[in-house]
C-alpha cells in the first residue's frame, strides 16, 4: 500500500506524531512494536516509524485484520 493513499507526508515519523496519526496511547504503540503487527526503526537513539510501515498496517487494519 503507498503512504499517499493515507495522506502520509513524510518519509518517517516519531513515536508522538504515529499515536497522533493512529489515535493510540503510547503504550499501544509499543505493545504493537512488541507483538510484531507495527515495525518500528532505529536511528540512533530514536524511534522512527516509516511511511510504508504506517501504511501496511493501516491496510492490514482495513482488510479486516484484528485490533
Amino acid at each position: 500500500m503507498h503512504p499517499h493513499t493515507y495522506n502520509l507526508m513524510k518519509a518517517a515519523y516519531s513515536v508522538t506524531e504515529t499515536t497522533s496519526l493512529l489515535s493510540l496511547g503510547r503504550t499501544s504503540i509499543y505493545e504493537l512494536v512488541k507483538s510484531g503487527e507495527l515495525k518500528a526503526t532505529k536511528c540512533g537513539r530514536r524511534t522512527l516509524f516509516l511511511a510504508t510501515d504506517v501504511a501496511a498496517f493501516l491496510a492490514k487494519l482495513q482488510a479486516g485484520g484484528e485490533r
